[in-house]
C-alpha cells in the first residue's frame, strides 16, 4: 500500500479517536528455516519456509500522548514505525510506546518485522483503521526478501512463501499450516553474537554467487514431498530429515559470507551438534543466525535433550529456550489507559 494512499484514509482515523485509551499487542518470533531457491533462473527468488514460535516473543501498550516518546527494550525500533505511519495518516496526536519484552534484535528471530508489526497494528487499533499485515509491512519496509514474518504475525504456524517475483510485494504465501502441538524447538541463542543484518546483508546477498538449479529444484522437492507431509503427519524423522538435508545445502551455500562456516556462532554449533548427539532431528540455523535450533516430539523429550546438552552451552556462554509453535497470530486488545 503506498503511503500516497495512506494519507487518503484519515477520516476514520479521526471518527475514532473518542473511542479508548490504549492498546496492548503481543507478538511471536519466527524461525527462518531454510530458502527455497537462489537461483533465480525462474524469475524468482528466494521462497521461505518458516515457523512462528512463542517464545521469545515481543510485547507493547501503546497509547496516545502529546509527543511521541518510549521506553523498554528496542522502543526506538517502535517509535520509528509509529512516525511513519502517523505521517502517512495524517494523525495529529503523537503516541506513547510501553515495550515490556522484545525479541533479541539481530539473532534471526525477525525482531524488526515484529516490532514495526506490532506497533504498526497498536496503532491501527487504537485510531480505528483498517489494516492488514502484509500491507502495513510493506508500508514499514518489511517483507524485502520474505512474507514469513508478516504471516508469522497475521495467522502463525508453519509458512512457506514463494519467493520475490517481478511484481513489487511481498512474496505470496504457499502452505500455511499448524504446527503439531507437541512438538518442541529447542533454540540455542548467543547473545554476543549478532547475524548480518542492514547494509552488510543486501551486500552479502549481492556477493552470493547462484545456488545451482539442481540444488534448488532438491529443495523444493524436500519442502513438497517430506517436510511439509512430514509435519502435516506429524512423522517428525522426516521432517526432521528433510530439515536437516535443507539446512546443509543452505548452510553451505552461505558460508563464505559467515567466515566459511555455516554457523555464524561456533559456540552455536557445537550446542546443537550436542543436541543432535542427544537425539534431537530438524537441525540448522534460524536466518543469519546466531540461533541455532533442534526439534523434538514433545516437551518431555525437549526436556531431556535440554539436560543433555545445557552444560556444554553454559560453558559456551550460551542459552537454550524450548519454545512450542504458536499457531495462532499476534494478540492485540484495547486495554484500559494505564
Amino acid at each position: 500500500m503506498p503511503l500516497a494512499d495512506a494519507k487518503q484514509s484519515d477520516a476514520p482515523a479521526k471518527r475514532e479517536r473518542a473511542h479508548a485509551g490504549a492498546v496492548r499487542v503481543v507478538a511471536p518470533a519466527r524461525l527462518h528455516l531454510g530458502f527455497l531457491d537462489l537461483n533465480g533462473d525462474l524469475r524468482r527468488m528466494f521462497g521461505s519456509i518458516g515457523l512462528a514460535v512463542d517464545v521469545p516473543r515481543t510485547e507493547l501498550v501503546l497509547k496516545r500522548s502529546q509527543t511521541f516518546k518510549g521506553e523498554g527494550p528496542d522502543h526506538a525500533r517502535a517509535l520509528a514505525t509509529l512516525r511513519k505511519l502517523a505521517d502517512a495518516y495524517k494523525l495529529p496526536a503523537g503516541y506513547e510506546v510501553k515495550v515490556t519484552s522484545a525479541i533479541p534484535a539481530h539473532a534471526g528471530l525477525g525482531s524488526g518485522t515484529q516490532m514495526a508489526l506490532a506497533a504498526g497494528a497498536a496503532l491501527m487499533t487504537l485510531e480505528g483503521i483498517d489494516h492488514i499485515p502484509s500491507r502495513l509491512g510493506e508500508m514499514v519496509n518489511r517483507g524485502a526478501r520474505s512474507a514469513i514474518g508478516m504471516a508469522a504475525f497475521e495467522q502463525g504456524g508453519f509458512i512457506v512463501d514463494g519467493g520475490r517475483g517481478e511484481l513489487d510485494r511481498a512474496p505470496p504465501i504457499l502452505v500455511r499450516a499448524d504446527f503439531p502441538p507437541a512438538w518442541r524447538a529447542l533454540l540455542v541463542m548467543d547473545a554476543s553474537t549478532a547475524g548480518v543484518h542492514g547494509e552488510d546483508e543486501t551486500n552479502a546477498f549481492a556477493a552470493l554467487p547462484p545456488l545451482p538449479a539442481d540444488a534448488a529444484a532438491h529443495i523444493c522437492r524436500l519442502v513438497l514431498m517430506q517436510l511439509a507431509p512430514g509435519l502435516m503427519e506429524e512423522d517428525i524423522a522426516a521432517f526432521g530429515d528433510a530439515l536437516t538435508e535443507i539446512q546443509k545445502i543452505v548452510g553451505n551455500h552461505f558460508a563464505g559470507a559467515q567466515g566459511g562456516s555455516p554457523w555464524t556462532s561456533p559456540g552455536v554449533g557445537r550446542v546443537v551438534g550436542a543436541l543432535r548427539a542427544a537425539g534431537g532431528v530438524g537441525i540448522g540455523q534460524s536466518s543469519w543466525g546466531p540461533t541455532g535450533f533442534a526439534f523434538a516430539p514433545s516437551q518431555e523429550i525437549a526436556r531431556r535433550l535440554y539436560d543433555s546438552a545445557i552444560e556444554v552451552a553454559r560453558r559456551e556462554g550460551l542459552e537454550i529456550l524450548i519454545a512450542e509453535g504458536r499457531n495462532r497470530g499476534a494478540s492485540v486488545e484495547k486495554i484500559a489507559n494505564t
